[in-house]
């Protein structure tokens, strides 16, 4: 079977004088029967060309799915007279939303099954569900497409009658008033930008409901939450480099809206809520790490901030969660979390200790203000996901649930991590990397090692345990997290660093990585391959251009290939709100910086490595037609006969299939690419 061959339509774009040409632009007409039709050849063809595969898919799938627990449950976790658990039943695809008044041994209620909601729906999502004050009341928001637009529906969980209210194109989220009479939602714009909050009343049509915040700036996401304490109710408006928050009383849901400190550019704040005060993580007065202040809720402008924890400059502060007597900050320091416990009484501090040296450490749900019990998670490359409750009094600790994992001879011990460090092409700068891999497995060139990175929005990927990794791991895998520039692994200077004009500082950062693997005898290129999605795609996508002969293999997950194009229409969903990120290309200066990686527009006649990329039809994010037209011009121009494959998921969006088990073939695919390349089964 041959690859296919789309039609080719010029298009000419001219932008400062400068003109690019894009065959396959048309791609971009989602109706049109020829996109569809080019879509559905190449699964097949990727289908065929992946045949040879087709028993060890279905091997790794079961593997992949005997590993989890078919019968897992969430640790209840108590929130107004009730305590809440989520549940799955054995080979089921969605959980079970229940709760218990008062007493766990009392009898469990059943708030949602989702599975019955996902009946008759090839992708479902449960957005959200939020209880009334009273606890009588559930909104709760589904999407069926894919493309992250919900539906908000009212059950009255004493009766189990669905409401007649009926709220669409929002974005899931529900903040009720403490009248429960009255609730506060988010709608899209035509570009799914999250634009207006809107306050609706029980029992009237959405088309009556009163509009309370009108966001114009297009740079700027609006969001709506409520106080840990239950008292207020904020509306939050956020660029990537700005906030801006109003507030009322949760009681008073006719208040006038109160702005706690005015949009300032590369002002960034958030807000909590404790007696008299409300709590702020900000980066003003330059706190590039962030800064804790405090200040009265009747008086909240800027001027009126007291300082709590200091800026400081080697510790990126992350979070906090407020207690009566404690105050629990989640810092990041040379890379690794930590969890940092303040005696506000005493003013001593301790921090928990953690001796892998990769790992994820993380601040639990924790709901009420009057305890010393911190929740309170953790998991690295070998260890399985935990929770914890931990006295932060007496210093004890107590293991409340962690992750099993079936269906084999699994033991942490079994497994090596480390995290090593890269020199940079600076010679200065120094890129962390964790790693995994089994212990019978031998640092060697003939090593196969899948090298992971994101690099963007100041997102860090930390090390956490994978399932689903121990299939690669236990077939002679290396697994390795470049933690490259455009995160916040090594604080907000890393995340600066790595964007705008120095958004190559991503690129290089990730290919040093790759070639410091190799000169340490992990691998080499012969059996290096490369994985990332989304803006870990155009990652993995730019450096494919740079470096087309580093890695044997890349795996492009629902990849942001074609940035001018995309930065240059701002109909398309995100465009404008990220201009702070990469540039705005209608400036001369962005345009050519932009072009110059832009995984599209650099695509020329060389040899390419095998590659695999993936996308979702209904894609919100990054749209289907950029790996699309990626494919077309790879095939094009690529000059030697690796292997190019795309699939198309016609039911999905950005996440990919829904549901806990249907995900896994998608996992299952990609490894037996992987595998396949290897020769291995």
């Amino acid at each position: 079977m041959k690859a296919p061959v789309a039609q080719k339509i010029k298009k000419v774009l001219e932008t400062h004088g400068d003109q690019r040409i894009d065959h396959y632009f048309w791609l971009n007409e989602r109706e049109n029967p020829e996109t569809v039709r080019y879509l559905e050849q190449e699964n097949e063809y990727a289908a065929f060309m992946m045949k040879d595969t087709i028993e060890l898919q279905e091997a790794l799938y079961e593997e992949m799915k005997s590993r989890y627990k078919k019968d897992d449950e969430s640790i209840p976790y108590f929130f107004n007279d009730y305590w809440y658990i989520v549940r799955y039943e054995e080979n089921k695809e969605y959980p079970l939303f229940c709760r218990k008044y008062l007493s766990l041994d009392q009898t469990e209620e059943l708030m949602f099954d989702t599975n019955l909601l996902a009946e008759g729906h090839s992708y479902f999502d449960f957005g959200s569900a939020a209880v009334s004050t009273d606890n009588e009341l559930a909104a709760f928001s589904t999407d069926t497409v894919g493309r992250r637009i919900y539906t908000i529906q009212i059950k009255n969980l004493k009766t189990g009658e669905l409401l007649p209210d009926n709220i669409e194109n929002t974005t899931g989220k529900v903040v009720w008033a403490n009248d429960n009479q009255h609730f506060f939602y988010i709608r899209k714009d035509k570009n799914l930008r999250a634009f207006q909050v809107f306050r609706h009343e029980l029992g009237t049509d959405s088309s009556q409901d009163v509009l309370i915040f009108h966001e114009k700036d297009e740079a700027f996401d609006v969001n709506v939450y409520k106080t840990k304490s239950l008292k207020y109710i904020f509306i939050g408006s956020s660029s990537t480099v700005s906030d801006e928050h109003r507030f009322i009383p949760a009681d008073q849901v006719f208040a006038d809206w109160k702005i706690v400190q005015r949009r300032k550019e590369n002002l960034e704040y958030s807000i909590e809520h404790y007696q008299n005060d409300f709590y702020i993580i900000t980066n003003a007065q330059d706190a590039f790490n962030f800064k804790l202040v405090k200040t009265s809720v009747d008086h909240c402008e800027m001027k009126f901030w007291k300082e709590i924890i200091p800026h400081r400059q080697e510790i990126l502060l992350e979070g906090f969660e407020i207690f009566a007597q404690h105050l629990v900050l989640e810092e990041r320091k040379g890379g690794l979390l930590q969890i940092n416990i303040i005696n506000q009484m005493t003013g001593n501090s301790h921090y928990l200790e953690f001796s892998d040296p990769a790992y994820t450490a993380f601040i639990g749900i924790n709901l009420e203000f009057d305890t010393t019990k911190l929740r309170y998670g953790y998991t690295s490359l070998t260890q399985p996901n935990a929770s914890f409750e931990y006295d932060m009094d007496k210093k004890t600790t107590i293991l409340l649930k962690q992750q099993e994992v079936l269906g084999g001879d699994f033991h942490p011990g079994n497994y090596i991590s480390e995290r090593i460090w890269a020199p940079s092409r600076d010679g200065v700068t120094k890129v962390p990397i964790s790693l995994v891999y089994r212990k019978n497995t031998q640092k060697s060139p003939e090593t196969p090692l899948l090298l992971y990175g994101y690099g963007s929005y100041g997102h860090t990927v930390d090390a956490s345990f994978s399932n689903v990794r121990l299939s690669l791991l236990d077939r002679g895998f290396v697994y390795a997290i470049a933690h490259i520039r455009g995160g916040e692994y090594l604080g907000r200077t890393w995340y600066e660093d790595g964007k705008m004009l120095r958004k190559k500082n991503t690129f290089y950062d990730f290919i040093d990585a790759a070639k410091f693997l190799i000169t340490e005898s992990y691998t080499s290129s012969a059996h290096l391959y490369a994985m990332g999605g989304s803006a870990g795609g155009l990652l993995v996508g730019a450096v494919m251009n740079m470096e087309p002969e580093l890695f044997n293999g890349i795996i492009a997950q629902v990849p942001f290939v074609d940035v001018v194009t995309t930065m240059l229409d701002e109909t398309i969903p995100l465009t404008t709100g990220e201009f702070d990120e990469w540039g705005n290309p209608k400036e001369e200066e962005y345009y050519h910086y932009i072009k110059s990686y832009s995984p599209y527009d650099n695509v020329e006649p060389r040899k390419y490595p095998n590659i695999l990329i993936t996308t979702g039809f209904h894609d919100s994010q990054v749209q289907y037609w950029e790996p699309a037209k990626w494919v077309c011009k790879l095939r094009e121009l690529k000059t030697n006969d690796n292997i190019l494959l795309f699939k198309t998921d016609m039911s999905s969006g950005h996440g990919g299939a829904s549901g806990r088990f249907e995900s896994l073939k998608e996992d299952a695919l990609e490894f037996a690419f992987l595998l396949k390349l290897e020769n291995k089964k």
